[in-house]
C-alpha cells in the first residue's frame, strides 16, 4: 500500500522578498508531486505537505537553502491516503493571523522548552498552562489542567490575555506562563504577545504537541486525547498516526464516532453542531455536493482541485487546447461569456472551481451573436443556456448552480458567518458600490448627471463615495480574518473580488497608495491565484456554427 509522508513545518524570519519566493517554490512542489499548503509572509513561513517521500524532502531542502530558513524545523508522519487535493502558496500578511503586526518572534519571544522537557516544567506548581489553540480543536484532546482560553480563531487570543491578566484571573501577578499550540507557531507568537505586556518567564513547547506527540512515548505522556490537524487525516495520536475524528463538511467541526451516531449527523450536509442553522436551499446544495463527490469516489476521477492544477497552462497553450470537437461540448450548457466582464469573470470562477464543464462562447458586446439575445434579450452577459432550454441571466444564479453541482472547496460554507450575510455583503457591493463604481470608470457615459462640475470632478466624488464604501464594507473585516468570512475564500471573495479588481485598475498608483493594506494584500492574493489565471485565458470570438470552448478545459 503507497503512503504518502506529510511534514509540517514553519520558521519566523525577515522575508522582505517573500512574494518573489512563490512560484519557485510552487514549481519545486509540483516538480516533486507534492500538494498541501503554504503561507508566504514577510515575517517567515508555515505549511504542511505532503506526497512522496523524496519528494516532501526536495520541497524541505529547496526550502533550506535559503540562508534564512536554513534551520527550518519540520514534523512528520504518514498517511495511507493523500491527506491534501492540491498545492497552494499563498501570500499573506502574518504566516499565522493574531492581527498584531507589532508582534515580532523573531525579536521577542518565550523560552523553549524540548518534548522531552515539557512534563518536568509541567509538573512545577507554579506554572500556568495555556491552550493557544481554539475551542473546537481543544475539544477532542488538550494537557491535563491547561486553560482554555474558549476562542474561535487566533485573532482573539491577546483580548483573552489582556482579561486573563487583570487582577483575580488566572495570569494575574505575572506567574510562569507556559503555553502550547499545534505544530508550535502560534505559541511562539503568543510567548512573544506576552513579552511585549511584560511577562518574563513565559515558556513555549518547541515544536508544538506534533513534536511532543512523535517524541513523548505513550507511556510517559501527559496528552490527554487527539490532536486536530488541518488536513484530510483531521486527528492525529501518539507517533502521530491518523486518528478516528472526521470532518463535518457543513460546519467544519471535528467529529468523533459518537458524534457521527447522533441522529442529527448527515454526512457532508449537518451534524449536532450545526444542524437547524442552514436553509432547506442551502441544505439541498450541500447534499448534492455530497452525491457528487461520492460518484466522484465511485468513479475514481481526480479532485477538482488536481483538475485545475493540470490545465493551468500558458494563456496561448490554453486557448489552443481547450478547443473541443462539436461532440465534446454539445450535450453541455451553454455560456455566453466576456472575458473581462467581472459579472462574467465570478460566474467562471465558480464554474472552473465546481468542474462543471459548459460550452463557452465568448461574445463580442458591440456584436452581440443572435442566438444569445433570443435566449436572453437583456443582451449583456453571463447567460447560461441548459441543455433543458432553462436560461440563467444572473451571475450570481450561475455561481449557485455550479456550486450545487460540487461545492468542493466549500465556498457556501464559510468558516465565519452565513451563506445569507455573505449574500448580504454581495448586494452591498453589486448595488452602492457598483453605482458609484460606474460613474468613476465611465463618467462620460453619466453626462446627464454631471450637472455644473467636469467629468474629472464628477469621476473623483464618485472614487471618493466608493473608497469610503470599502473601507466601510470590506477592510475591517480584512483586517480581522484573512477573508471576507473567516480563513477561507469563500462565495462572497469570489463574487466581489472582480469588482474591486475593476476599481483598482482605473488608476493603479492611487489605489496602491491608499491606507488599506489588508485589501490590497487579499486583492493581490486573489489576482495571482491559480483559479483566477484559469479563467482569464484570452479567446476569439465565438462564430455561430462553429463549436464553442469546452471550460473548464479537461
Amino acid at each position: 500500500m503507497t503512503e504518502f509522508l506529510t511534514a509540517a513545518f514553519y520558521k519566523f524570519a525577515e522575508l522582505a522578498d517573500f512574494q518573489d519566493l512563490r512560484t519557485p517554490l510552487l514549481a519545486e512542489c509540483e516538480a516533486h508531486r507534492v500538494v498541501g499548503n503554504i503561507l508566504l509572509a514577510q515575517e517567515g513561513v508555515n505549511g504542511t505537505i505532503a506526497g512522496p517521500a523524496p519528494g516532501v524532502r526536495a520541497v524541505l531542502a529547496w526550502l533550506r537553502a535559503d540562508s534564512r530558513l536554513a534551520n527550518l524545523e519540520h514534523k512528520e508522519g504518514w498517511a495511507e491516503k493523500q491527506p491534501f487535493y492540491r498545492m497552494k502558496v499563498r501570500l499573506k500578511r502574518e504566516i499565522v493571523t493574531m492581527g498584531r503586526p507589532d508582534i515580532s518572534p523573531t525579536k521577542q519571544a518565550g523560552h523553549y522548552v524540548k518534548p522531552e522537557d515539557w512534563n518536568a516544567l509541567l509538573a512545577d506548581p507554579s506554572v500556568v498552562l495555556v491552550d493557544t489553540r481554539n475551542d473546537y480543536e481543544v475539544a477532542i484532546g488538550s494537557f491535563r489542567g491547561a486553560l482554555n482560553p474558549h476562542t474561535s480563531s487566533f485573532t482573539e487570543l491577546p483580548d483573552w490575555v489582556e482579561k486573563a491578566s487583570a487582577p483575580g484571573a488566572p495570569l494575574a501577578g505575572k506567574p510562569k506562563v507556559a503555553m502550547f499550540c499545534t505544530g508550535g507557531i502560534r505559541c511562539e507568537k503568543s510567548t512573544a504577545l506576552l513579552k511585549a505586556q511584560g511577562f518574563d518567564e513565559v515558556y513555549h513547547l518547541e515544536g508544538g504537541i506534533l513534536k511532543y506527540l512523535e517524541t513523548v512515548p505513550e507511556s510517559e505522556s501527559l496528552w490527554q486525547g487527539q490532536c486536530f490537524v488541518f488536513d484530510e487525516r483531521v486527528s492525529v495520536g501518539h507517533e502521530l498516526k491518523p486518528g478516528d475524528y472526521s470532518l463535518c463538511r457543513s460546519c467544519r467541526y471535528p467529529l468523533s464516532e459518537h458524534d457521527r451516531a447522533s441522529p442529527l449527523f448527515e454526512r457532508g450536509v449537518s451534524c449536532a453542531h450545526c444542524h437547524g442553522s442552514r436553509s432547506e436551499a442551502e441544505l439541498q446544495a450541500l447534499r448534492e455536493r455530497e452525491r457528487q463527490m461520492t460518484l466522484a469516489e465511485a468513479r475514481q476521477q481526480t479532485h477538482l482541485g488536481a483538475r485545475l492544477a493540470s490545465h493551468h497552462k500558458a494563456p496561448a497553450e490554453a486557448s489552443d487546447a481547450a478547443v473541443q470537437p462539436a461532440a465534446a461540448t454539445a450535450s453541455l450548457p451553454v455560456f455566453y461569456s466576456f472575458r473581462r466582464c467581472p459579472y462574467a469573470m465570478r460566474a467562471r470562477l465558480a464554474l472552473a472551481a465546481s468542474g462543471q464543464g459548459v460550452e463557452l462562447r465568448e461574445v463580442v458586446l458591440r456584436h452581440k451573436p443572435a442566438e444569445m439575445l433570443a435566449a436572453s434579450p437583456k443582451g449583456t452577459v453571463p447567460v447560461l443556456v441548459q441543455p433543458s432550454g432553462q436560461v440563467l441571466e444572473q451571475s450570481l444564479d450561475i455561481m449557485r448552480w455550479a456550486l450545487a453541482q460540487n461545492d468542493a472547496h466549500n465556498w457556501l460554507s464559510p468558516s465565519l458567518g452565513t451563506l445569507a450575510q455573505m449574500e448580504q455583503l454581495i448586494t452591498e457591493v453589486d448595488g452602492p458600490f457598483k453605482h458609484h463604481l460606474d460613474r468613476y470608470k465611465y463618467p462620460q457615459r453619466y453626462t446627464n448627471e454631471v450637472g455644473a462640475c467636469s467629468l474629472a470632478q464628477f469621476a473623483g466624488q464618485h472614487r471618493t463615495a466608493a473608497a469610503e464604501l470599502l473601507l466601510a464594507l470590506l477592510e475591517p473585516r480584512l483586517a480581522a480574518t484573512p477573508y471576507l468570512f473567516g480563513a477561507d475564500a469563500a462565495l462572497a471573495d469570489m463574487a466581489i473580488a472582480p469588482f474591486v479588481r475593476q476599481f483598482a485598475h482605473v488608476e493603479p498608483e492611487w489605489f496602491a497608495a491608499q491606507p488599506w493594506p489588508h485589501l490590497a494584500l487579499w486583492l493581490q492574493q486573489w489576482e495571482t491565484s491559480e483559479l483566477l489565471a484559469a479563467v482569464m485565458h484570452k479567446l476569439p470570438a465565438w462564430q455561430p456554427g462553429t463549436p464553442g470552448v469546452r471550460f473548464p478545459a479537461r
